[in-house]
């Protein structure tokens, strides 16, 4: 029972109207340390806060999601460090894979190919500009 109150606390202190969470916050609702926060930044690549102005980690919603899963996938399915690398990889390929294919589903009439490039040349510009 208290097992169940803990992960119902933590998904209410979630909110779904913030945009970023401090470095304190994310180790309060995800019960890790910050320097295992840190420490899983440089291990696993795809945990990458973004560093405003202040140079303070500000955690995104889709961090904190990898964070708890990864959480899980070491502490209680028994993952190594390697092992859970993998694993959040192969995740990450069957999303994109879903990703392409809803693409492909909704400029299915014959012109998939153009609006995918069309796509991908519209995502590089506005990688330019973010860069």
């Amino acid at each position: 029972m208290g097992r169940l109150l803990k992960e119902h606390e933590t998904e209410t202190t979630i909110s779904r109207e913030r945009l970023y969470y401090r470095i304190g916050e994310v180790s309060r609702i995800t019960g890790l340390k910050p320097h295992v926060l840190r420490y899983w930044e440089s291990e696993f690549k795809v945990i990458r806060p973004h560093k405003g102005g202040s140079l303070q980690r500000l955690y995104r919603r889709k961090d904190l999601d990898l964070i708890l899963k990864i959480k899980k996938l070491l502490y209680e399915e028994g993952f190594t460090i390697a092992g859970a690398k993998k694993k959040i990889r192969d995740l990450e390929k069957v999303e994109n894979k879903q990703l392409k294919l809803k693409l492909i589903e909704k400029g299915s009439n014959g012109e998939a190919d153009a609006f995918l490039s069309a796509l991908q040349e519209e995502l590089k510009g506005i990688r330019k500009m973010l860069e």
